[in-house]
């Protein structure tokens, strides 16, 4: 895929002092630009954060799992309380019109590509 480059490598050098998972990121490419899919359970919408820097996508969100008044948690198989991914872009995506909407844990991110990148027909004359 040309359009994006995981940086899971870099995540994973990343110092001890701020853990994170990785979401699961289902990448779609078309003609017209990407669709990423990050599942991303527990993660309210208050506690997502999106952000594009130059060429790099960054998606982090803290998990806000509540627990029922009186009950005490005696085992968690998640150790983290966070989520953090980040993906380098192509050139050939627009990130000034990155859209994005979030449902059920599921964050759908688009970016289109620019418009010099877009197939186009070419007129071919005849004579």
């Amino acid at each position: 895929m040309n359009d994006i480059r995981n940086q899971e490598r870099e995540e994973s050098t990343r110092t001890e002092e701020s853990p994170a998972l990785l979401p699961p990121v289902d990448v779609i490419e078309d003609s017209g630009g990407i669709t990423l899919y990050a599942d991303l359970p527990g993660v309210p919408k208050e506690q997502l954060t999106l952000q594009v820097d130059a060429d790099t996508l960054t998606i982090a969100g803290n998990i806000v799992l509540p627990l029922i008044e009186g009950l005490e948690s005696t085992h968690a198989e998640v150790a983290s309380p966070r989520y953090h991914r980040s993906f380098t872009l192509s050139r050939e995506l627009d990130t000034d019109r990155v859209g994005a909407d979030f449902n059920h844990g599921v964050l759908r991110v688009r970016i289109p590509k620019k418009e010099h990148a877009l197939p186009r027909k070419i007129a071919v004359a005849v004579g």
